[in-house]
């Protein structure tokens, strides 16, 4: 950062608005891989999932609420946690206030997880979240949308994740996934994404993005460990 370049303030104009094209062509090009997200072939739900609720049970219809589009944050939170993975709730804490927007552009918001819900509700008001949170535990949803391991496929490190076979450390795994519901009550599936692909709902992330030190991630033991639950930081 000490040897970093200082230039005048036209200087600084020039390597601005050369960049600022390039943000704008970044934006043109986001436009148009949002418009071919939407495009994408949907796959009918033909399974009927049941969640644990804090009101009762609840299917996958019932999430939608009273609208026709659904995105579904998963969740890391196994049966036999005690709390929910530090990386996703540092991504929770992105969630807390958008429902209600997102329900006026016909938008319902949920969280899905393997942990009992007794569980997830505790660390819920632990955290101060306000969101939709259901459990998963008594359904194959999480398998199925491929964020739950076996323990044996876990042990050899060989499971389907983000559409293809790898290694992975744990298991449960984050994800967003997202359905539609239309007249007659179908259920669609109609986007998944995974692993880097979740930095887009990070907003805390991309104001990070915004700094001169960045991420600033490369020196540590992986990329997010320096990431604590909100309420564990030591100043």
């Amino acid at each position: 950062m000490a040897d970093h370049k200082v230039v005048s303030r036209s200087e600084w104009l020039v390597a601005r608005k050369e960049l600022l094209s390039k943000e704008k062509e970044f934006t043109r090009l986001r436009d148009e891989l949002s418009r071919e997200r939407r495009e994408l072939p949907w796959v009918k739900v033909d399974r009927e999932y049941t969640f644990d609720a804090e009101g009762g049970q609840e299917t996958l219809g019932d999430l939608f609420g009273r609208c026709s589009q659904l995105v579904v944050y998963h969740f890391m939170f196994g049966p036999d946690w005690e709390e929910g993975c530090p990386s996703c709730s540092f991504w929770a804490d992105n969630f807390n206030n958008i429902p209600i927007h997102l329900q006026h552009r016909d938008v319902a918001f949920a969280a899905i997880s393997r942990g009992p819900l007794k569980k997830l509700i505790d660390y819920k008001k632990r955290m101060g979240w306000g969101f939709k949170w259901v459990s998963s535990l008594e359904s194959e949803f999480n398998q199925d949308y491929h964020v739950s391991f076996p323990s044996d496929k876990e042990e050899q490190g060989d499971v389907y994740y983000n559409y293809h076979m790898t290694k992975f450390p744990m298991k449960e795994a984050p994800g967003v996934s997202v359905f539609l519901k239309d007249n007659d009550g179908n259920i669609f599936h109609t986007y998944s994404c995974y692993s880097r692909g979740l930095d887009m709902l990070n907003s805390a992330y991309h104001h990070i993005d915004l700094t001169p030190k960045g991420r600033d991630e490369d020196d540590l033991p992986f990329s997010m460990a320096w990431v604590r639950r909100h309420d564990r930081y030591e100043d």
